[in-house]
């Protein structure tokens, strides 16, 4: 079963679920605001895909950040520190199956390709 990671609000999350509903694919929803996220789980991503490819930099989570954090090179141990914190800052969603990613954000064609 997949694991779909990210926020209740999130106009893209609801375009996933539907999308996985639609195509009758069996998921869990792990919401980071009511549930969080360990660090341990953010370390485990960072060794799949890197810190990078998991901050969200477009967001408004992370234009609210202080500019001296923004502006600061963010290294991983940094970078895993503030997705546990802001948890809004890690980009969504976020699937995952068998502890690992399969996919980042929302892409109808890629998720035909690599989920049914």
């Amino acid at each position: 079963m997949y694991i779909v990671y990210g926020i209740k609000n999130c106009t893209t999350i609801k375009k996933t679920l539907d999308w996985l509903e639609s195509h009758q694919i069996p998921y869990a929803f792990h919401n980071y605001k009511t549930e969080g996220i360990s660090q341990q789980q953010l370390l485990s991503w960072c060794r799949q895909v890197g810190w990078e490819a998991l901050v969200n930099k477009k967001g408004s989570t992370w234009r609210g950040l202080d500019d001296a954090i923004k502006e600061k090179q963010l290294n991983q141990k940094e970078a895993v520190k503030l997705m546990a914190t802001h948890t809004s800052l890690i980009k969504r969603p976020l699937i995952e199956k068998n502890n690992k990613i399969v996919l980042i954000g929302f892409d109808a064609v890629q998720y035909e390709q690599l989920l049914t």
